[in-house]
């Protein structure tokens, strides 16, 4: 008998040989242990920004109260609640895809439910939010959903990501900058790249770009280390304005351990928010939390495991339900340790770049993020400009999925063309899936093919019109 063959695998892969093998599934998904540990580690340091980042949000809002949260205590329940939450998707999702404390998602808890209840109250309406998306996962309702996209628009999810990481990349770098005058985006200060920091972002984007091609083992990694090391040498002899580095500096450390502080663990109060706020506004505060983070997650399983090649020839995800009742019991974590809703981070897509392909991938990058519970001092050593190239070149190569989408067919290219664009332009993956799932099904409406829509699109569609109408609603219900 003939050796059986499939165009996507090849030849059956042989058997396993350990117990990383057998719970990893290393030689069905052709990586080895170093690539796993190698991918897990870039994932890190492309992400690591979030411990320091995090506790600025969070600590710099104020609750109903005049009350504002500790940033030591914030900085250890970010680095705390990633470790468990990173660890338990490589365990029981066995993707490489490492989650954190969601950026939009803390800025809802932060300037919208803060400033209208107590910061445990706020607390409390993540974790609401969070076993909300954990009822979806179960019911097998949100899965449902995910299989109901079109196999081009998940192409274009993760083309419309890729663009979006190259954009942050390139934004927390300082290579590009933001104006409130013409043109609101432009090259570096005023037009010219002219600072020590932009210097280190360009030339660890060429060595990452060079290593990368020459198909280099560890190049991320090893472009992310040299570009550390660059910009504390250019630190400590260079002058460089207070802030010119963005949110981490360059900076030696005076000490390498710092004793983490526990003390916002379990601070909740589940429903009091509803009494303090009113029953509308933390309801719209909720709907808001429970769309971001159930869209954006899925935009970036979707992107990134389509990028890792984990999905079939329909563009589903195995273990797609088990991925994202982790999500969901992330988020629910992330309100139990006052660091915000924890979600999947697309940088894990640096990690893929590098060769991750299993959980293996996030016992690294969970470990690390364990380790900076103690090593506060030295993870805030890594500026965006070393870590922020590994975005940008993933980028390019999430986009090079472009190509699957069949451009010819107006009813799939319009919608795929928005989901793309409105990513990057409007820095929210959630409001690209929007605007690629509302055009698609109105397309299908206005040309009589109704069937063509599956039935679980259309709640996702009117969820959507919603979303993009919320503050009309809130006018009109009185809440603003």
């Amino acid at each position: 008998m003939s050796e059986i063959k499939t165009p996507e695998t090849g030849p059956p892969p042989p058997a396993a040989r350990g117990p990383l093998d057998r719970l990893f599934e290393l030689t069905a998904r052709r990586t080895t242990v170093a690539r796993e540990l190698r991918g897990g580690v870039t994932t890190f340091f492309a992400m690591a920004y979030i411990i320091l980042l995090n506790p600025i949000i969070l600590g710099g809002a104020k609750d109903v109260n005049q009350a504002t949260l500790s940033i030591p205590q914030l900085t250890t329940m970010t680095a705390l609640s990633a470790a468990i939450t990173t660890v338990i998707m490589g365990l029981v999702g066995n993707a490489p895809l490492a989650l954190a404390a969601g950026l939009g998602i803390n800025a809802v808890v932060a300037f919208q439910a803060a400033p209208v209840m107590t910061w445990p109250q706020a607390m409390g309406l993540v974790v609401i939010e969070g076993v909300i998306i954990v009822l979806l996962a179960l019911t097998g309702v949100r899965e449902r959903i995910m299989n109901s996209i079109p196999l081009a628009l998940k192409h274009a999810i993760a083309v419309g990501i890729g663009a979006f990481i190259a954009l942050v990349g390139l934004y927390d770098s300082g290579f590009v900058t933001s104006s409130k005058t013409s043109p609101p985006l432009s090259l570096g200060t005023g037009g010219r790249l002219e600072t020590w920091p932009t210097l280190v972002f360009g030339l660890t984007l060429l060595l990452m770009i060079v290593l990368y091609v020459r198909k280099v083992p560890g190049a991320i990694l090893i472009s992310i280390v040299a570009g550390t090391v660059l910009a504390v040498v250019i630190q400590s002899y260079a002058s460089v304005p207070d802030g010119g580095w963005g949110v981490v500096t360059p900076d030696l450390p005076n000490k390498v351990f710092a004793a983490p502080d526990f003390g916002l663990l379990g601070k909740v109060d589940l429903f009091g928010g509803f009494g303090r706020a009113g029953v509308i506004t933390a309801l719209v505060v909720l709907f808001t939390l429970v769309l971001s983070g159930f869209f954006d997650a899925m935009g970036t399983i979707l992107g990134i495991s389509d990028e890792a090649g984990l999905t079939n020839e329909r563009g589903e995800v195995p273990k797609l339900g088990r991925i994202l009742s982790v999500d969901g019991m992330s988020a629910a974590l992330g309100g139990v340790t006052s660091s915000s809703a924890n979600t999947v981070f697309v940088e894990s897509a640096a990690g893929v770049g590098e060769g991750a392909r299993t959980g293996l991938a996030n016992m690294a990058t969970g470990a690390l993020f364990a380790l900076t519970l103690f090593l506060t001092p030295l993870a805030a050593t890594v500026p965006a400009q070393a870590a922020a190239p590994a975005l940008v070149v993933v980028g390019a190569l999430m986009m090079t999925q472009v190509a699957k989408v069949t451009w010819d067919d107006l009813e799939i290219a319009i919608p795929a063309f928005l989901t793309i664009v409105l990513m990057p332009f409007t820095y929210s993956i959630t409001i690209g899936i929007g605007g690629g799932m509302v055009s698609y099904a109105i397309i299908k409406l206005a040309r009589g093919k109704l069937r063509e829509v599956s039935v679980w699109l259309w709640p996702v569609v009117i969820l959507f019109l919603l979303f993009f109408a919320i503050h009309p609603i809130e006018t009109w219900l009185g809440v603003k």
